[in-house]
């Protein structure tokens, strides 16, 4: 039998997704199950954005630009343009989702062998994307007691060796919800110049910053127009996840120039997509107020229940739609998977991600589990509920165990 590749071999499972066998099990039996485990926003998608693709008056379905459609492009350099970014059509390509922005920004600018440094937790397809470019992941540890504030810039420099080509963040931050300040980016900057490396900077959540924080893209920094390389994505902007249309963008010509070459041999992002993507633009400022309101308020409820809990601790996330939680328990790979095999509470129970996937380092977030409050607040209302529930019960489990 031929045998797999080392690269296949080492290519890690999703931790948001491995559960799911466990998830259809628990339904099969009649449990209800509330999904807190992946980032798929209940807001409806913009009518726009479907509106366009139902009435597109296509007669041959043609490739796109490898670039992505110009108009759609010329476009975006407005978009940008509200968030005081300034930028010009060669500046920015579309590509299938932000995770092919990613993958293209790694093999454009890193060679294999080559060391990223990211922040942890952080998104867990970015060991992934790593492993298919054959690039090493450098954790910095953030922690759970600072609000997952970013580590020190002494801490980032300490791991800074001649293999160190990058750093990558998210901001606002998937899994943490962490939303950097400008004093911390100022530092990433400076250490970035320092010793000659790429910032790339995943920019998905912007739309989503609460409290009356202000979002700083490392665009805004100035000094860094040939170091810096931002992933942009609808997904969560218009609610659109299974469109697939994100956008990589860059000042740096050769970065560019390298990155069509590999959008060149995947031929073009898809057209329906990108029409809709198009005409999403013309999203009133109202739409993104209002699921920003939303957003808080569901943010609001579960911090609120989670700190409720005994022995549980949620900082308050200042973006996007995560947050992490530390538990009472010592394994969060098998407390969740307990709750789906072995749990429920009033024909119900929840589906969590297990922080541990979230972390490079080995051991760290057994501790922890992500949750998505991409629930209305009826739901997520009864999942804490179930949550609290479960923890009890798995306290008398793990008791019952320990006795026999």
């Amino acid at each position: 039998m031929p045998s797999i590749s080392t690269r296949g071999l080492a290519m890690p499972a999703s931790p948001i997704r491995k559960l799911v066998p466990y998830a259809e099990a628990a339904r099969k039996k009649g449990t209800k199950v509330y999904h807190l485990n992946i980032g798929q926003p209940d807001i409806p998608t913009p009518e726009s954005f479907l509106e366009a693709i139902r009435n597109t008056s296509i007669k041959v379905l043609e490739y796109s630009h490898s670039a992505g459609n110009e108009s759609y492009r010329k476009k975006l350099l407005g978009y940008y343009q509200k968030f005081n970014i300034q930028f010009k059509l060669e500046d920015i390509m579309i590509t299938t989702g932000g995770s092919e922005a990613l993958r293209f920004a790694f093999m454009a600018c890193l060679n294999p062998g080559d060391e990223v440094i990211i922040p942890e937790p952080f998104y867990a397809n970015y060991n992934g994307f790593a492993v298919e470019a054959g690039i090493t992941v450098v954790p910095v540890t953030s922690t759970i007691e600072s609000g997952f504030a970013l580590p020190s810039i002494s801490e980032f420099e300490s791991l800074i060796t001649p293999k160190t080509k990058a750093i990558l963040i998210c901001n606002p931050g998937n899994p943490t919800g962490k939303l950097y300040t400008l004093q911390e980016l100022e530092g990433l900057r400076d250490l970035v110049l320092k010793n000659n490396l790429y910032l790339f900077s995943d920019e998905v959540y912007k739309e989503f910053c609460y409290d009356g924080a202000s979002f700083h893209s490392v665009f805004h920094l100035p000094g860094l127009e040939e170091n810096t390389i931002v992933l942009d994505s609808i997904s969560k902007r218009y609610s659109a996840c299974g469109a697939r249309i994100g956008c990589l963008i860059s000042r740096n010509r050769a970065v560019m120039e390298s990155a069509l070459k590999f959008a060149q041999a995947r031929l073009s992002p898809p057209t329906f997509e990108q029409i809709g993507a198009e005409a999403a633009l013309e999203t009133p400022d109202s739409y993104f107020e209002e699921v920003k309101e939303e957003y808080t308020q569901r943010r609001n409820l579960v911090v609120h229940a989670l700190n409720q809990m005994p022995g549980v601790f949620c900082p308050l996330p200042g973006g996007a739609f995560y947050a992490v939680v530390k538990l009472p328990i010592d394994d969060s790979d098998e407390f969740c998977q307990w709750l789906l095999e072995s749990f429920s509470f009033e024909g119900a129970t929840v589906m969590l991600a297990p922080a541990s996937g979230f972390y490079a380092t080995p051991g760290m977030g057994k501790q922890e589990v992500r949750l998505a409050y991409v629930l209305n607040q009826e739901d997520l209302t009864k999942a804490m509920t179930c949550l609290a529930e479960g923890l009890k019960a798995y306290a008398s489990y793990k008791a019952n165990a320990i006795v026999k």
